[in-house]
Order: structure tokens, then sequence, then C-alpha cells
């Protein structure tokens, strides 16, 4: 890229002075800047166009280097019945996030700010689209999404997206807890800093709304395929009323809960909905969709190849295509 050159001027103060004063408010150096545009302006029109396509192409290549460059972290942010969805860059780690939160739930009243979002001075508001798109880009390891949070201070949850798992939630108060042994010791490596953190919420993960992880996708039964859907039983081992809203993990009603997940055979792809069906004791049942965010839904499609390699050793890609062929070839062999 090219230099720029600093051209420098001597000129005695009292001419300087008196200068600024015949320009009226306008400083010297304003004056001189709006004199060199003129000088550049008066250049042929070719070389003055050559030039500014010159300076154009360097200042976009140099964005585009700086925003490569550049990482995130995004956050949803729900406390008393408000909701912010924002991004910092360069971006806070599950560890960075985890400090961040213990410094504000442990603050003596007066010596933190009111919201936990004023901690995060030159964050950026983002739309929900864009807080889903840097949640997709954090799951593909890319490096660019360093953290994707869900701080819910009403319902006292704090959520952070793995890479391999999506989803996983604890409780602030055991992720507070987690942070402090983590940085008590000063001379801790940020190794053993995250060493500490991991082992302390290990095996202290809650099921949450919004926040399914790879545990929660287990599959029984075989592929079925249904109007042009793989379908998927997924298994209800986990806390269903969490994350659902029902009441069947009690032994005060016999109500179950079916759930179904699917691959869209057409769109090569899985649906981004949980299809569910409430059946209660006295014969009824109700039905509705959850809607998967992008976590979920990468956790859910890695979780139907793992389980479609296990069943027909094939891919989901190759056991559709054979459907398709068999289903193709039926009508043939019928006639």
């Amino acid at each position: 890229m090219a230099d720029h050159v600093e051209i420098t001027l001597r000129i005695d103060r009292r001419w300087k002075d008196a200068i600024e004063k015949h320009l009226r408010d306008e400083a010297l150096e304003e004056h001189l800047e709006d004199v060199l545009d003129e000088l550049c302006n008066q250049l042929p029109e070719r070389e003055y166009e050559r030039i500014s396509a010159e300076i154009y192409a360097e200042d976009a290549a140099r964005r585009t280097e700086e925003e490569a460059a550049r990482t995130y972290a995004a956050y949803h942010v729900v406390e008393n019945g408000q909701e912010w969805y924002f991004k910092t860059s360069p971006g806070e780690e599950l560890l960075d996030a985890a400090e961040k939160l213990r410094g504000y739930v442990t603050a003596e009243k007066g010596t933190a700010p009111d919201l936990f979002i004023k901690l995060f001075a030159n964050g950026q508001p983002i739309t929900v689209q864009e807080y889903d798109a840097l949640t997709a880009l954090r799951m593909e390891n890319t490096g660019k999404v360093r953290g994707v949070f869900d701080v819910n201070f009403d319902k006292r949850e704090f959520s952070a997206v793995h890479i391999m798992d999506g989803w996983q939630t604890w409780a602030m108060r055991d992720v507070s807890v987690a942070a402090y042994h983590a940085t008590r010791s000063q001379f801790a490596s940020s190794d053993d800093q995250w060493r500490k953190l991991l082992d302390h919420l290990s095996g202290k993960e809650i099921t949450s709304a919004g926040h399914l992880s790879a545990r929660n996708f287990s599959f029984g039964d075989e592929i079925i395929e249904s109007d042009g859907k793989l379908n998927f039983y997924v298994r209800t081992e986990f806390d269903v009323d969490a994350v659902f809203g029902t009441f069947v993990c009690t032994d005060k009603n016999d109500d179950w809960l079916n759930i179904y997940a699917n691959y869209d055979i057409a769109e090569d792809r899985p649906c981004d909905t949980l299809e569910l069906c409430l059946c209660k004791a006295d014969g009824t049942e109700e039905s509705w969709s959850y809607r998967l965010n992008a976590a979920e839904q990468d956790v859910l499609l890695r979780k139907m190849e793992a389980f479609c390699q296990e069943q027909t050793g094939m891919s989901l890609r190759e056991f559709a295509q054979q459907f398709c062929e068999e289903q193709i070839q039926a009508p043939e062999m019928q006639m």
C-alpha cells in the first residue's frame, strides 16, 4: 500500500495567529487541507481518477484485512424483563465471560453498574438474525467467533455455545463459583485457569429451553420416511418439562411426550423444528412444534449423521438417495 507523506511547514506564530484571525474560526491546518484538496482537483482528470481508484482499492483491501483479523463474541442478555442482543470485539471466551459475570453478581452495592450490559461499553447492538448468524459461525469453528452467550438473570441461567456439543447451560451461581476457583491464583497459567473452570462446571449442566445440546439428542427405533422426510424418534431421556413446558416428568399423571426430528430429503438438511405430541392419560393429544436455533440444528445434524451411519452404514445423503431410487423403481416393478 502507498505511504502517506507528511508535509511540515514552519511559520512564525504571529503570522499564524494573524491568518487565523482573518480566516474567522477556521484553523490554519484546516484551510491548508482545503488548499491541497483544490490542488488535487486541478490535476488532469485521468490522473486524478487513477490515483483516486488506487487509494480507494487500498483502503478497501485494508478494511478487508482488518475485518478478517477481527474476532467477535455475541451476547443475548435478559435482565429485569428486558433483553438485549449485542456483539463485542475482539470478543470474550467462556472464561472471560464467566469472570465478568462473577464480578457483576458479587460486587458490593454501588460499585457495579445497574445492568450487566453496561460492563460492555464497546458492545454493538445486533439483530436476532445477526446473533443467529454468529452462532452458526461459532459452530463452524473458524476462530472468527470466540464465544456466543445467553445470560438470563431472570432465570439465573448462563448458557454458552460449545463448538462440538452446541449449547451448554449452567446455573449462574455455579458459573460464578467456577470462575472464582479458576482465577483466584494469580500465578495460574491460562491453561490451568481453563482446566479449573471446566473441572468445576463438569457435571453441573442443566437443561434449558432454547439450549438443547448434543446430549439431548439420542434416537430410538428405526429411521422411517414420511412425506419426503426422514423421521427420527427422539428419546425423552432429559428434562423435557424444562424445555417444552410440559408436565410429564412426574408420577402424578400418566402423560407422555413423543418428539420427532425430521430430515428434509429434497433440501438435504434437517428441518428447523421438532414435532411434539403430548399424549394424555385421558386419550387426548396435543401437538405443536419447537423451533431450533442455529446451534441446536448443527448438533442435531451431527447426531442424525452418526445414528444413520450406525443403523444403515450410510451417510444421511446416501441413505436418502437410496430411498429415492427405491421409490422410483417400485412403480416400474409393479408394471
